[in-house]
Formats: C-alpha cells, sequence, structure tokens
C-alpha cells in the first residue's frame, strides 16, 4: 500500500526517471491509474500549474501502450489517456505520429497499410481509444491524420457504442479536413454507405437515435455544398433517396420530446442541403387515412417542417442558429412547388379579416413572422420577408396587403420594387382571397401600417392667424436646417423602375 500511495503521488511530476522506476510493476501501474481514474473521471477542467506534470503521465502512459499490457492496465492506460486529451492545451504528447498510430492500433483503425489495425477482441479498449483520439482531433489541429477505414467500414457485431465513436470520428474528421470530406462523398460514396435503414424507422430507440443523428451530422458535411453545383441523373437519384429517408426521419419520433427535436433538427439541416428539384420527394407518399391531403397532395412532411418551424419561432433562441435551417426550407420549397406554396399560403396567410390590428401585432403565425421583419438581425429579418414574399407569389401588392409598407420596404429596396410591381415568376394564378371585411376597409386602410387607423384631430383647428403663422415659419426654418445638413450626406432618389441610387443635383 505505501508503494502504491508513493507511485500515486509521483505520477505527473518532473522526476520521470524516479516515476518510470517506480512503475515497472505493472500492478502498481494499474491500482495507481485507477485510483486516479476514480477521482478524475468527471474532471473537464485542469489546474494550469499542473500542465506539465499532466504532460509527462501522458508521455509515460503512451510508453506502456508500447509494451504487452494485461487487459485491466490496458484499459487503465487509455482510460487516463481519454482524460488528459479534455487538456486542450496538454495535448503536445498525443499529437505526433507514434502517438496517433499507437491509439489507432487499439481503435483497430488501420492508418495505413505499414500499420493494420489490431484485432483486439475488447470492445472497452476500442471505445476507449476512440474517445481519445476525438478529443485529440477535437482540440489540436496537428491531431488531424487521415483515419479512413470508418464507422461504416466496421463489422456489425460490435456494440452500438463502438459504432456510436467511429461515426464521432467520422464526423469530426469530415468537419475539419476537406479533403476526408471529398474522399468520403466521392470515392467511398458516403451518401450511399451512410444510408439510414428506413425498416428501422419508426419508432427510433435512443440508440438508434445516437447513431442516426451522427449519421446525420456526416451526411451534412459531405453535402453541404451540392446545392451549389450541378448533378447528374445518377447523383440526383441517390439525393432524392436520401429525400425519401429523411421524410421518414422527419415523420419519426425518439425517445422523449428533447431528442426527438435534437433528431429533426439534424434532419431539416440536411434536407436543405439537397438539390432542390430532389425536394418533390417530400410530396411523394400517397394520401392514407389520418394524412393531412390539400390539393390530393399529402401534406404531412411540409406541416411537420411548419409545425416544427413555429415551435422554434415561439422559443425565440437564437434564432439565426435554430429559425433559418427551417424557414429557408420552407421557403425554397414553396418557391419550386405549386401545392407546397398553396398549401403553406394557407396557414400563414390565410385570407385577411383583422383590418384593425397591425400585421406585426397578434399571435397568429403571420404576426409572429411579420415581427421577425422588425428585428435588428438582417439574416432573420431577410429570411422572414422572403418567406413572405414567395408566399404572397412575389407580388408587391400582395405582400404590403399582408405586411404593412413600413415593414416591407427593406426587402423592395433590395429589389428594386419600391414603386410596385412583380418579380418574374412561374407561380400559377390564384383565386381571389380577398374577404368581405378588407373589401369593406380597403380604401380606409394605411398602406404604410397595413390597418385602418382612427381619424386624427386636425393639429391647427383651434389656433389663431397668429399661432399658424408661427408654426409655419417654425416647419419652414425645420426644412431650411434640414437641407444644409444634406450637404454632408449622400442623398438617394427612388428611379421610375424602383431602384434606390444616388440623387443626381445637376438633373
Amino acid at each position: 500500500m505505501a508503494r502504491l500511495l508513493q507511485t500515486q503521488r509521483l505520477i505527473g511530476t518532473n522526476n520521470i526517471t524516479q516515476t518510470c522506476l517506480l512503475l515497472l510493476s505493472t500492478d502498481s501501474l494499474f491500482c495507481a491509474l485507477y485510483f486516479s481514474f476514480l477521482q478524475m473521471n468527471q474532471c473537464f477542467t485542469f489546474n494550469r500549474d499542473e500542465q506539465k506534470d499532466r504532460e509527462h503521465l501522458g508521455e509515460l502512459v503512451l510508453g506502456f501502450l508500447d509494451r504487452e499490457l494485461q487487459p485491466s492496465c490496458l484499459l487503465a492506460c487509455l482510460e487516463t489517456v481519454r482524460i488528459l486529451s479534455r487538456d486542450k492545451n496538454c495535448l503536445d504528447p498525443f499529437t505526433n505520429q507514434f502517438a496517433m498510430s499507437t491509439l489507432a492500433r487499439y481503435a483497430s483503425i488501420a492508418v495505413d497499410k505499414s500499420s493494420p489495425p489490431s484485432e483486439n477482441p475488447d470492445q472497452e479498449v476500442i471505445v476507449e481509444a476512440l474517445k481519445s483520439i476525438c478529443n485529440i482531433l477535437l482540440h489540436n489541429e496537428t491531431g488531424q491524420v487521415s483515419l479512413l477505414c470508418l464507422a461504416f467500414l466496421r463489422l456489425t457485431h460490435f456494440i452500438w457504442l463502438v459504432r456510436f465513436f467511429d461515426l464521432r470520428l467520422t464526423f469530426l474528421l469530415t468537419a475539419l479536413r476537406v479533403d476526408v470530406r471529398a474522399q468520403l462523398a466521392q470515392e467511398l460514396h458516403g451518401v450511399s454507405l451512410l444510408g439510414i435503414p428506413t425498416e428501422e424507422l419508426p419508432p427510433l430507440s435512443r440508440q438508434q437515435t445516437e447513431l442516426a443523428m451522427e449519421i446525420l451530422k456526416i451526411l451534412f458535411n459531405i453535402t453541404f455544398d451540392i446545392n451549389r453545383r450541378k448533378v447528374d441523373e445518377e447523383e440526383a437519384a441517390v439525393y432524392r433517396h436520401l429525400g425519401a429517408i429523411l421524410r421518414h426521419c422527419l415523420m419519426s419520433h425518439a425517445d422523449g420530446e428533447e431528442r426527438t427535436e435534437e433528431f429533426h433538427s439534424h434532419t431539416v439541416n440536411l434536407l436543405g442541403n439537397l438539390p432542390l428539384p430532389c425536394l418533390d420527394v417530400l410530396l411523394m407518399p400517397k394520401v392514407q387515412q389520418g394524412s393531412i391531403e390539400y390539393m390530393g397532395v399529402n401534406m404531412d412532411a411540409v406541416n411537420t417542417l411548419l409545425k416544427f418551424m413555429e415551435k422554434r419561432l415561439d422559443r425565440g433562441h437564437k434564432l439565426k442558429e435554430t429559425l433559418l435551417p427551417s424557414l429557408n426550407l420552407l421557403t425554397e420549397s414553396a418557391r419550386i412547388h405549386r401545392e407546397t406554396r398553396k398549401f403553406l399560403r394557407s396557414k400563414v396567410l390565410p385570407p385577411l379579416r383583422d383590418v384593425k390590428n397591425r400585421p406585426e401585432v397578434g399571435n397568429t403565425l403571420r404576426n409572429k413572422i411579420v415581427r421577425l421583419m422588425t428585428l435588428i438581425d438582417t439574416d432573420v429579418k431577410d429570411c422572414a420577408a422572403e418567406f413572405l414574399f414567395v408566399l404572397c407569389k412575389e407580388s408587391v401588392s400582395r405582400f404590403i396587403k399582408y405586411t404593412g409598407y413600413g415593414n416591407a420596404a427593406g426587402l423592395l429596396a433590395a429589389r428594386g420594387l419600391l414603386r410596385g410591381g412583380k418579380d418574374p415568376g412561374i407561380y400559377s394564378e390564384d383565386e381571389d382571397s380577398e374577404t368581405e371585411e378588407y373589401r369593406e376597409a380597403k380604401a380606409q386602410i394605411n398602406p404604410i401600417t397595413g390597418v385602418v387607423e382612427e381619424e386624427q384631430p386636425n393639429p391647427m383647428e383651434g389656433m389663431t392667424e397668429e399661432q399658424k403663422e408661427y408654426e409655419a415659419m417654425k416647419l419652414v426654418h425645420m426644412f431650411d436646417k434640414l437641407s444644409r445638413s444634406l450637404k454632408a450626406h449622400t442623398v438617394t432618389q427612388v428611379t421610375c423602375t424602383g431602384q434606390v441610387v444616388v440623387f443626381n443635383r445637376s438633373l
């Protein structure tokens, strides 16, 4: 026991030679590391004063990993490496080729032909080695070696935890290395290899959900730029099949509401990467009993997307990260699919009856989205405006009708449509959506606010002629002051084409 306590005290000290002598016994090593593991297993913050000590301990443990060790001692060493690799400032011992090759060997990953993976039957050892590699790749760029022969190449008899960390490692590599991303997408046909079996859906168990979400994140990385280039027929068929699988994911449920929302979030992110023509698979299933039907088309998936978007909107937290993927997806789907646009319009912009309240006031989905158009975040406000503009078939008059000119001005100015008109599009004609309430109040509606406003009292009523003259001169002085200040500023005007240009005084 005294020897064990001495070993524990000296692990991580600067005296490497003395420590090595003490650690010659693997039994002592196992005991010291085991008790150290019990104390530090939940440790994620580290004392900077002990950084050198931890680096020395990492070097010692890696030295032992190069020996033949008993399974219990081997596992204790790898657990120690996992804990030490959490410290991003203490990764030097683990980022060299020897350390990465050693960990890859215990993880049963072939780094190159000269270093074949070990046939280690202990899957706990594989998991610990994979966790360590993931920590190193997450925090240190020099450790990002090309570890191909990854998750999808595992044998099916491996426990789910091995498969999970295989996928996590693949995700990190595809996120951090463009070359690995390209190789997985093109040479290894990663989209097909990583496809989620539809027979597992629904419902998904907790373990299936974890694996599926890692796959979705990997697929997001390797398809990130797919909609920026043209795809051939073979690729389009692959992405349409993937879209059909993602529809199953969207309609399935995981273990618990929070986990289901996270799963759907990854699904929506990936759907946004697919080529737009492939999104028609969301509408392909036949209408069945209990399905939402609109114009003879199954709208279950679109309705689920809309509810998902509204839930994120109501939460109001980090809208740019949480809301925009689903809002963008709905916008593009509505732009290219007539049935989707009409269904969304019936839900978001039903026939207008309320002409007393401003468009941004209220709890309807239209009110909530119009409120987004008043935010400071330009990405969110532009995306919200674009969504409503597409639902209005890019008609300026209809857009102003539902949002008010003041809220619509930003998008109209950017499109050069401040004078009205309509963007060219392939939209079909819709039936007249004006209600009796709107027709009766149409003449009294203020186009700036989009509502009928009460008549304001005449501000000059009851004034004497002298008071009126005084107010008039006051207004003249204000105009004079404004005209003088404009000399130091750029003045713009709206042209007959609706474009905003710099005002030319010579005209």
